[in-house]
């Protein structure tokens, strides 16, 4: 949000939290399920992020029929809000999940945006609901001439992550003096982004050239789950860390191409992965808040609409 804020942009907010996370936005507390609520905070906006959904795939696994309604009834009542308002382009964040879906390929080239999804390898419940939100999104453009732009993000990370995402455990676990745990043999791996150079595409994504794009926003060093609890370790000496039971339908990684996101955004990540996990824990020490305080966010439900000035 703040990116678009300083790249000139008027921002509204739409959230099931009403409270602003920047001053300079206005803030409007909405539900994504609420389509009448939706699309009559709509009016009169330009482009639409939606960034609304569950987004844990703990908890998706946990509450599958909930993730199905905030995921995917979700991403229908964004469109058809859009639609209704007369949005120019919704702008859906997806994930690099989706590529856990695509076959086995002799080619060892990178994975790119046109790869060929199998419906029979979804896996997770979470991707399932992605492939599905990214299938309506082309179904709306395709019957009502909505445009879209899909950003299929890689992992994120750095100040401010949600408490629940795996780094932000395993530094909060480290500073209790916890073991942090590694699903399975921790080989999993994901080439993680930086926040605040995804951030910096979702500004360059409103350019027409991304308009009825699919776009990996990947980051550029693959990165396993061992390998960051490692990095956390390193910061915090004597931390131990156990493996447990892998988990049903986990991502194990696939290597995607960010060149679509260079060609089209002239984008590519500028943070490297040790330099952004020493940002996020400086930045972690200096707001940690007591427990008592600490908040748990089950859903990101937050719509963002932005419109030129």
């Amino acid at each position: 949000m703040d990116r678009l804020l300083d790249a000139g942009h008027d921002v509204l907010s739409l959230d099931v939290d009403s409270r602003p996370s920047d001053p300079r936005a206005t803030s409007r507390q909405v539900d994504v399920l609420d389509l009448p609520g939706l699309t009559a905070a709509l009016a009169g906006v330009e482009a639409v992020f939606h960034v609304a959904g569950m987004s844990n795939v703990d908890f998706a696994y946990a509450d599958p029929a909930r993730t199905v309604r905030l995921n995917v009834e979700g991403t229908g009542n964004v469109c058809e809000a859009a639609r209704q308002a007369g949005v120019a382009r919704v702008l859906f964040a997806s994930t690099v999940w989706v590529y856990g879906a695509v076959g086995e390929r002799a080619d060892p080239a990178p994975l790119t945006e046109d790869a060929e999804i199998t419906l029979g390898r979804a896996g997770h419940v979470y991707t399932s609901t992605k492939l599905a939100a990214e299938l309506l999104l082309h179904s709306y453009q395709q019957t009502y001439g909505l445009p879209f732009t899909i950003l299929r993000y890689g992992i994120p990370y750095g100040p401010g992550m949600r408490d629940e995402l795996v780094l932000a455990r395993f530094v909060r676990k480290a500073l209790d003096g916890e073991s942090l745990t590694v699903a399975g043999d921790g080989q999993q791996f994901r080439n993680y982004v930086f926040v605040r150079d995804l951030a910096d595409a979702h500004v360059l994504a409103l350019r027409p050239e991304a308009e009825n794009a699919t776009i990996a926003l990947e980051g550029a060093e693959a990165v396993s789950v061992l390998e960051m609890a490692q990095a956390v370790c390193s910061h915090f000496p004597g931390t131990a860390i156990e493996h447990v039971p892998a988990r049903p339908g986990d991502f194990r990684g696939r290597e995607v191409s960010a060149q679509r996101a260079l060609d089209l955004l002239g984008w590519q990540p500028t943070t490297p992965f040790t330099d952004g996990v020493r940002q996020y824990i400086e930045w972690y020490l200096a707001n940690r808040r007591p427990p008592a305080q600490a908040v748990q966010p089950v859903d990101d439900l937050d719509v963002s609409a932005a419109s030129s000035e």
